[in-house]
C-alpha cells in the first residue's frame, strides 16, 4: 500500500482514492482459537503487513516487546492488540479487541478474541458481530478442547465462512502431513456444523508465511493465502432482503407538533407511504415522512437510524416492533431457545431474569432445560443447572410477549441476553429458536366475584407478610404470634410454614439452590391465589434468595406483599437451634444449610425488620403496622 498526500497527489485523483476506499465492501471476521495458538500475533501480523502501524507505534512496540515479548530479540507482534497490562504481562488475551485494517480490494474489522475458557463470553460476544471465524489451531497441539468449544459457538451463532489457520507450522517442519492430518480431523469435528465455506491454510503468524506473501518453505501448499482468501471469500447478507423490522428505542416528542419514533432498522427497508404494523398490538398505519439529522429520506434500509412519523396517532412504545402487516414477526410469551451461559454462578430454573432483545426488557424464567450439549463428543445431556461456558437448549417463560423471529431466519431480532434483576449483570446470550405453541386452549375465565369484593366482605386489605431470615431466627414463632392477634381481631387469615409445605406441596423437593427457587416460586404463586381470595397470607420461609423474594413480590399488585426481615444473626440462631440442624448442618450431615455452606442473602430494604425485641412486642408492632397502613378496619375494640 501506498501513501499518498495531498501535496503529490492530482485532487481528483485523491478523490477517486478516497471514493474507491468508501466504496470497499467490508469484511467483520474474528480469530478464536485456545490458549497461545497466536490469533494476536496473526492480527499484529496483519497490520504491520498492511503497513497500518505508525512510526511511533513501531518504537512503543519495540520498547515493550523488550520488557513483554516472548520471541526473544525479534518485535512481539501480539503486543498490538494485547492492549491490557494482564494481557502483556501474562501473554494472554483476556478482552475482545477490535481492529481496522484494509487492502486494495477490501475493508476489515478483525476481533481478537480471547483463548481461555473463562473467557469464552467474550469470545462469543465477538463472534456474534462476524461473518467469518478464522479458528487457529498450534499445528504442535492440533485440535484441542477449546477448539471445539469455539467452533461450535461460531456454528451456533450463524456464522458460515470459516478459515481454518493451521498455525506455528514452522514448529513442526513446515510438514505436509501434519497439517494433512489436522485437516482431516477438523473435517470429522465440522461435519455437522453448516459451515458454507471451510478454507484449511498452512501459515507461520510470526514470520509471516502464508498471511500476506506466500511462504519460502511452503511450496507444497497451492491454496490462497489468508489475506487472499479474505480478500474473495463472498459473504451473502440479506438483512436488506430480510422482512422489514424496526424495534422503536424512543418516542421522539420535541414539541406538540411532532411525534416521531426512533429506533435503527434491524432488517429489510421503509419508504414513506409503506403500511406498518405494531407487531405488539396489531394496530396499523402508514409512513408519513422517513426522518434523519440530514433530513428527510426517500428509502431507509438496515443498519441506519431513522424517525418515523406516520399517519395516524396510534399507541407505540419503548420496545414495540414495527413491521409490515404481511410480514409480522412471531409474538408470544413461550419460546425456546438455544442458551449460552456466561456467569460463574450457576443458572436455576425458576429463578426471575430479566431478557433483553432489541430494545425491549421483559422478566423471564427457564422453564425447562431440555439438554446441556457436550463440546467435546457434542453428545446431548440431562441437566438440571448450567456452569459457567456450558450451551444448552431450554424453554422460557416471559410476563409479557414480545415480537421476535427464530435467530436462523434474523440475527437481529432472534438474539438475546439474560441480565441479573439484582446487579444487572450479563447472564447468558441466546438464540431464539421457535415459540411454544403449549396449552392454545387454556384461556382466562372471568370472574364475576373479584378479588376487591371478597376482601371487602372480610373487612380488610389482602396481603402477603413474608417472613424472612436465618434458621431458629423466629420467624415461625412471631408469625403465628401475628396470626393469633388477627384472628382475635376477627381477620381472615391463611400460614404457609416452611415446613409444613415441605410435607405436602413441596415434598417433592430438596434443598439444592435449584430446589430453593423452586420451593419458592410454588408458594409465592400459593400466596398469589391465597390474596385473590381476599386473605391476610402468613408466609414464613428462610427464602435465602433475593431475586425470588422480588420474585414473589412483583407477581402481586402494589401494597400487597410486606417484607419482614426477622434480623437475627447466625450466632444467636445457631444458638438456639431448636430442631439441632446447626449440629447436624456443622457435622456434614445436611448438606447446603442456609449460614453455613449455602448463603443468606439480607433483605436490604424491607417493610418491616425485627430481632431486637420479644416475640411478642415484635408481633404487636406488625399489627400495628397493618392497622396504620388501613389493611384493617379502624374500630373499637382494637387495642394493640
Amino acid at each position: 500500500m501506498n501513501a499518498i498526500t495531498l501535496n503529490e497527489t492530482d485532487p481528483a485523483a485523491f478523490r477517486d482514492y478516497l471514493s474507491a476506499h468508501e466504496n470497499k465492501t467490508l469484511l467483520r471476521f474474528l480469530t478464536c482459537g485456545s490458549v497461545d495458538d497466536g490469533k494476536s500475533t496473526l492480527i499484529g501480523r496483519l497490520l504491520y503487513d498492511t503497513k497500518l502501524i505508525f512510526e511511533d507505534q513501531l518504537a512503543g512496540l519495540e520498547k515493550d516487546s523488550r520488557r513483554f515479548g516472548t520471541v526473544g530479540e525479534d518485535i512481539d507482534l501480539a503486543l498490538l492488540v494485547d492492549g491490557l497490562q494482564a494481557e502483556r504481562e501474562q501473554g494472554i488475551t483476556i478482552d475482545v479487541a477490535y481492529r481496522f485494517f484494509a487492502t486494495d480490494k477490501r475493508k476489515f474489522i478483525v476481533a481478537d478474541t480471547p483463548g481461555h475458557e473463562q473467557y469464552t463470553r467474550n469470545m462469543a460476544t465477538g463472534a456474534s458481530n462476524s461473518d467469518l471465524a478464522v479458528i487457529l489451531i498450534d499445528a504442535r497441539k492440533g485440535i484441542l478442547t477449546q477448539t471445539r468449544r469455539h467452533s461450535f459457538i461460531v456454528s451456533l451463532l450463524g456464522i458460515k465462512h470459516v478459515v481454518l489457520a493451521i498455525n506455528k507450522i514452522d514448529l513442526v517442519d513446515y510438514s505436509q502431513e501434519i497439517f494433512d492430518r489436522i485437516v482431516a480431523d477438523y473435517k470429522v469435528l465440522a461435519a455437522d456444523f453448516g459451515f458454507e465455506t471451510l478454507q484449511p491454510i498452512p501459515l507461520s503468524a510470526r514470520f509471516g508465511d502464508n498471511v500476506l506473501e506466500r511462504g519460502e518453505n511452503l511450496g507444497w501448499y497451492t491454496g490462497p493465502t489468508l489475506v487472499e482468501h479474505l480478500e474473495t471469500v463472498e459473504i451473502h447478507r440479506n438483512e436488506a432482503n430480510a422482512p422489514f423490522r424496526l424495534p422503536i428505542q424512543w418516542v421522539n416528542r420535541p414539541d406538540l407538533n411532532f411525534r416521531g419514533f426512533s429506533g435503527t432498522i434491524a432488517s429489510g427497508s421503509v419508504r414513506p407511504g409503506d403500511e406498518i404494523i405494531v407487531a405488539d398490538s396489531g394496530l396499523t398505519s402508514r409512513v408519513k415522512t422517513i426522518t434523519t439529522y440530514d433530513g428527510d429520506l426517500p428509502v431507509a434500509v438496515a443498519g441506519q437510524a431513522i424517525t418515523l412519523t406516520l399517519e395516524d396517532e396510534i399507541d407505540i412504545s419503548r420496545g414495540n416492533v414495527l413491521s409490515k402487516p404481511e410480514e409480522r414477526p412471531e409474538f408470544t410469551d413461550q419460546f425456546q431457545a438455544k442458551l449460552i451461559w456466561m456467569s460463574e454462578d450457576e443458572l436455576i430454573p425458576g429463578r426471575p431474569y430479566l431478557l433483553k432483545t432489541g430494545t425491549r426488557t421483559v422478566a423471564i424464567s427457564i422453564t425447562d432445560i431440555k439438554y446441556k450439549t457436550d463440546v467435546n463428543t457434542f453428545e446431548q445431556q440431562a441437566a438440571k443447572t448450567l456452569k459457567l461456558n456450558e450451551v444448552a437448549e431450554v424453554n422460557i417463560a416471559a410476563q409479557a410477549p414480545i415480537a421476535f423471529d427464530p435467530y436462523a431466519d434474523n440475527k437481529a431480532t432472534g438474539a438475546f441476553i439474560l441480565i441479573d434483576r439484582i446487579t444487572n449483570l450479563t447472564l447468558a446470550a441466546g438464540l431464539i429458536e421457535h415459540s411454544l405453541r403449549r396449552a392454545t386452549n387454556v384461556h382466562w375465565q372471568a370472574l364475576e366475584v373479584t378479588k376487591s369484593a371478597r376482601a371487602e366482605v372480610k373487612r380488610q386489605k389482602p396481603v402477603v407478610l413474608w417472613f424472612t431470615g436465618l434458621s431458629g431466627a423466629g420467624k415461625s414463632t412471631i408469625a403465628n404470634l401475628v396470626e393469633k392477634k388477627l384472628l382475635s381481631l376477627g381477620q381472615h387469615t391463611i400460614l404457609l410454614d416452611g415446613d409444613n409445605v415441605r410435607h405436602g406441596l413441596n415434598k417433592d423437593l430438596g434443598f439444592t439452590d435449584a430446589d430453593r427457587v423452586e420451593n419458592i416460586r410454588r408458594v409465592a404463586e400459593v400466596s398469589k391465589l391465597m390474596v385473590e381470595a381476599g386473605l391476610i397470607t402468613l408466609v414464613s420461609f428462610i427464602s435465602p434468595f433475593k431475586a425470588e423474594r422480588q420474585m414473589a413480590r412483583e407477581l402481586l399488585e402494589d401494597g400487597e406483599f410486606i417484607e419482614i426481615h426477622v434480623a437475627t444473626s447466625l450466632e444467636v440462631a445457631e444458638s438456639r437451634d431448636p430442631k439441632g440442624l446447626y449440629k447436624k448442618a456443622r457435622a456434614g450431615e445436611i448438606p447446603n444449610f442456609t449460614g453455613i455452606d449455602s448463603p443468606y442473602e439480607a433483605p436490604e430494604s424491607a417493610e418491616i425488620t425485627t430481632g431486637t425485641s420479644t416475640a411478642e412486642d415484635e408481633a404487636d408492632a406488625i399489627v400495628a403496622y397493618l392497622l396504620d397502613n388501613a389493611y384493617l378496619p379502624v374500630e373499637p375494640p382494637y387495642v394493640i
